[in-house]
């Protein structure tokens, strides 16, 4: 509460319909207001994967600020060899990718839902439970657009206050198209190709 009392406005990139519906009911119940930037494309409005049940909206539950790796990697996270921070669409696309890659039990993906402000206890926690895995943080936007400029030095940050080696990887750690002026690729073979590169790039070690 008191990181966004403190905070100019809030930036999220949501991933489910129940963590919506959350953070609307959460920006409504806070006792002071603050500009919410809801940065989730049109299209996932369409994804048959992007779902949510009702017991996710039920008395008790609440706005996640991530959604950590629930699947076979967070069993034995001694074993897991890269962990991935992402955020929006481009987890649903992460996990066809390691399921075609048959790497659920080496990758674990990360998805940070609130960016800002940024998540730094839950994000701790996530970092020290893989502590033997390579850094990676995938987007679909290009480098010099998306959310990851701004994550980067605040993952940065946090490592170096964990006294973590892999705070040197921040740099190299990035997934995902390179620096444009466009948004988009404007040709479709073009946009393919560029995904399927940097999401070979995601699940490499």
């Amino acid at each position: 509460m008191y990181q966004l009392d403190d905070t100019n406005w809030i930036v999220a990139n949501i991933t489910t319909p129940a963590n919506f519906f959350h953070i609307l009911r959460r920006q409504l119940a806070l006792p002071f207001r603050k500009p919410l930037i809801v940065m989730s494309p049109k299209s996932i409005f369409r994804l048959p994967a992007c779902r949510s049940t009702f017991d996710e909206m039920l008395p008790g539950t609440s706005f996640k600020r991530i959604y950590p790796e629930e699947g076979v990697a967070s069993e034995n996270p001694a074993d897991v060899k890269k962990i991935i921070f992402c955020s929006g669409k481009t987890y649903y696309d992460l996990v066809d990718a390691r399921k075609n890659n048959q790497l659920e039990s080496q990758v674990a993906i990360v998805r940070i839902e609130q960016i800002c402000p940024f998540p730094f206890d839950l994000i701790r926690e996530e970092l020290e439970k893989y502590k033997n895995a390579k850094l990676c943080f995938a987007q679909e936007e290009h480098k010099n657009m998306g959310s990851y400029s701004f994550c980067k030095p605040r993952l940065a940050c946090l490592l170096r206050s964990m006294n973590d080696e892999r705070a040197a990887e921040v740099n190299n750690c990035y997934a995902g198209r390179d620096s444009a002026a466009s948004t988009a690729a404007g040709i479709k073979s073009s946009h393919y190709m560029e995904q399927k590169t940097y999401m070979k790039e995601a699940m490499a070690f």
